[in-house]
């Protein structure tokens, strides 16, 4: 089986090195990168199934850099590695779409933890390409979604609704499962944007895709 891959975008060279060692040596493929720059032409070179990212890199920010990836419909998973420590910054870092935070200095036992647990969440499988006809297919694991070969902008609520009907095909997934799901502890789910995102997908993969069971949920039908 081909070994999982992470993308390492670290400033400090030192620090780079040994992750990548440990990294490289724990069974993973770590591709570092010193700059956003570099950071971007990886990610567009090769599959990668996580993102480790500095927040003080040259040429654009950790913070800058993952937007812009989330805006493109990339939802690789992503953890932050940073000395920032005020609530402010951590909040930031979730609005823009990380998955998880380690601060400096760290133990590498738990940054290994830290990836385990994220990589499991995204099916345990390496091919992750979902075919849903017409031309589509879907990463389950970076969580994007593809028209003949280009990237389709979903938001991030929306990637996750896509997932969540995959895993679920042709079952009733009611409307509190869903809110579990999309919505996080201290968010209020929505009902209308639930709504938005629902047509958003229906608008990509046709609406016989996605069946409304009214006052219950909604089916994804293969």
């Amino acid at each position: 089986m081909p070994k999982q891959s992470i993308l390492l975008l670290e400033d400090d060279l030192q620090l780079s090195d040994t992750v990548k060692q440990f990294l490289d040596y724990s069974g993973y493929k770590v591709y570092p990168a010193y700059d956003a720059l570099q950071a971007k032409d990886i990610l567009y070179e090769h599959t990668i199934d996580l993102m480790l990212l500095d927040i003080k890199v040259p040429h654009q920010s950790g913070f800058d850099f993952l937007a812009e990836v989330r805006d493109e419909g990339d939802m690789t998973p992503a953890i932050f590695i940073t000395s920032l420590n005020s609530v402010d910054d951590v909040t930031k870092g979730f609005d823009i779409g990380c998955d998880d935070y380690i601060r400096k200095p760290f133990a590498l036992k738990e940054l290994r933890a830290r990836v385990e647990v994220l990589l499991k969440r995204n099916f345990g499988t390496h091919n992750s390409q979902v075919d849903l006809g017409d031309g589509y297919s879907f990463d389950i694991k970076g969580l994007f979604l593809s028209y003949k070969s280009e990237k389709v902008a979903l938001k991030t609520k929306e990637a996750k609704l896509l997932a969540l009907f995959l895993k679920n095909t042709n079952e009733l997934l009611i409307y509190e499962k869903i809110f579990e799901v999309l919505w996080e502890y201290d968010e209020t789910p929505s009902q209308g944007s639930l709504r938005a995102y629902i047509n958003t997908l229906r608008h990509a993969l046709g609406k016989r895709k996605i069946e409304t069971i009214k006052n219950m949920g909604y089916r994804y039908v293969a």
